[in-house]
């Protein structure tokens, strides 16, 4: 049998990462040369791997949907040629990039594991050789056809993950969906949760984000400041809620502001502000008032998700009816129905 092969695109982020006499900084070529010198990722028993650094290393705090297609038209320049692809990304958008490489990556039918570090690569106790040497072998060797997120032991479906601890190495969670796999002394796929396989073509779908709001609720939220939020060219608002879905349903101007917004094509997206759980409209009163004013369920898709597929399904040209019917329905397994 042929050795198996991946592709990892080192896109920047912590696990790249110099000390200079400023703190860490991105280095070009440092992380490619250590990995050259790296034992366990060069063992015959290990999957072939070709790294392509890019050009400017992008800290994930400047990360932009821009860069989304860049990283998703490089896997497709490359993707007949390999078995698995591996992208090095910084943690603090590392679940934004993977939920919307999720819904770019159209009929995807390989491995794309994001991972990266807390520490960088190069430091004592980095966890960015574990993560590093784990998601090459996972690309390589299991028929996994979606966009994951591996961190820590745990590979997660990409746009079910969220990050939870700045510091710790069990940086990410999953709040609703088990993870795919555990790795311990062995590494345990739980196949009855991955995607399903499919023979279409592969294609990359470019998405171009419409004027789209993030606004968490909270106690003496003023009206006017959300509706001078969601004037034009405002199109769509994922608004983070208490509980089930719950909003303040005795505030008639805040319940006017919503109905207002969506009579006039804004979609908005109720989305909860726990942790853990799902929205559900219809079991308190405070929920169902946002129903009546046109507001839809989220359901129990995280933050990172519901943006990512809301600017994925605008830039497919489609009418806020269809858009609205979309976000209620699993594309990518980002939500449970």
């Amino acid at each position: 049998m042929s050795q198996r092969s991946v592709y990892i695109a080192y896109t920047g982020g912590t696990i790249g990462m110099k000390k200079t006499a400023n703190g860490f900084a991105p280095e070009a070529g440092y992380l490619t040369q250590e990995l050259k010198h790296l034992a366990d990722l060069n063992r015959e028993d290990m999957p072939h791997y070709e790294i392509h650094e890019y050009p400017n290393l992008i800290d994930s705090s400047n990360i932009t949907p821009h860069d989304w297609f860049d990283i998703a038209e490089d896997i497709k320049s490359r993707y007949h040629e390999f078995d698995g692809f591996v992208i090095l990304h910084g943690t603090d958008t590392m679940a934004y990039t993977a939920s919307a490489l999720s819904f770019m990556l159209e009929d995807l039918d390989k491995p794309v594991i994001v991972t990266g570090s807390q520490i960088p690569f190069g430091e004592l106790r980095s966890d960015g050789r574990d993560n590093l040497i784990t998601s090459v072998i996972l690309a390589a060797s299991y028929h996994i056809p979606e966009v994951c997120l591996f961190f820590h032991d745990r590979l997660y479906r990409g746009n079910r993950a969220q990050k939870i601890d700045a510091t710790n190495f069990h940086a990410f969670g999953s709040p609703n969906f088990p993870p795919l796999a555990k790795v311990g002394t062995t590494i345990d796929i739980d196949e009855t949760l991955l995607i399903k396989a499919n023979t279409r073509p592969f294609n990359v779908r470019k998405i171009e984000p419409p004027e789209i709001a993030v606004v968490s609720i909270f106690p003496g939220m003023s009206a006017q400041m959300l509706d001078n939020l969601l004037i034009d060219p405002i199109k769509g608002l994922i608004l983070q809620t208490y509980g089930m879905g719950n909003a303040p349903s005795n505030d008639k101007a805040f319940l006017k502001v919503i109905e207002k917004a969506t009579k006039r094509g804004v979609i908005v997206i109720n989305i909860s502000q726990c942790y853990r759980g799902r929205v559900d409209m219809q079991g308190y009163e405070t929920g169902n008032r946002l129903s009546q004013c046109g507001v839809i369920s989220g359901f129990d898709m995280t933050t990172e998700a519901a943006l990512t597929k809301l600017y994925y399904l605008f830039s497919l040209g489609l009418s806020r009816n269809e858009i609205a019917k979309k976000m209620q329905i699993s594309l990518r397994g980002e939500m449970t129905q």
